[in-house]
């Protein structure tokens, strides 16, 4: 009796993006409950060589920045995609952004969490962040553009500063909120949202400010539990 011929299957190779290597960065970490040592030892690891490594990333510290970086521009492009969004204005956007950007987070939470309480150092956390910060600032100011209606140029450039240095301040708030909240959903991260939010541009507009002190009272509850 003859032996059959089975025919050899050629695999496809796995095509080596910045996005790939960053996928297997956050499984790596999630498996082992550490990041890689060391380039040499991951490039090993996820079957590729060093200088195909270096070709997207400068060092396994700069994926892990990286990582919050792709995020946010996931997020902006997403609302990009809305005709409702490109429509809107500075409120709406941001609404839209901190919701988008933080559904993005909950589906990535278990390497989110890790990233930022590996460290006991919290300054370290803060430094992973520190590429999102810039990209961030960027989008503030682009995105309130004509917002501000000081007169004055000196005034509406401190305005602006305060209002970019404001907004991020407020998104490590909602990131710490976020990071503790232990509701179905996470349900209260986007009430926290939707209230601190409205508060801000109460507080940016003038106007009355029973939106900061309905935020006021949201937050003195939730720290009292």
């Amino acid at each position: 009796m003859m032996a059959t011929k089975t025919k050899e299957v050629k695999t496809q190779p796995v095509e080596i993006t910045a996005e790939k290597i960053t996928e297997l960065f956050m499984r790596f970490c999630l498996e082992n409950n550490r990041k890689p040592e060391s380039v040499f030892l991951f490039a090993q690891h996820i079957g590729i060589t060093e200088k195909e490594f270096y070709n997207h990333f400068a060092s396994i510290d700069a994926i892990e920045k990286g990582v919050f970086v792709n995020f946010h521009n996931h997020a902006v492009l997403l609302i990009s995609q809305s005709d409702e969004m490109a429509v809107a204005g500075f409120k709406d956007n941001l609404l839209a952004y901190y919701y988008t950007y933080f559904e993005l987070l909950t589906a990535n939470r278990s390497y989110v969490v890790f990233a930022l309480k590996e460290d006991k150092n919290r300054l370290n956390g803060i430094l992973k962040l520190k590429q999102l910060r810039t990209v961030f600032k960027t989008y503030i100011s682009e995105e309130s553009q004509g917002y501000l209606k000081a007169k004055s140029d000196r005034i509406r450039k401190v305005q602006q500063d305060a209002l970019e240095e404001g907004a991020w301040i407020q998104f490590l708030v909602t990131l710490k909120f976020w990071i503790d909240d232990e509701s179905l959903g996470f349900e209260k991260t986007d009430l926290f949202i939707e209230k601190s939010i409205r508060a801000t541009f109460d507080l940016i507009d003038t106007t009355p400010l029973e939106s900061v002190i309905d935020f006021g009272k949201f937050l003195i509850k939730e720290k009292l539990k």
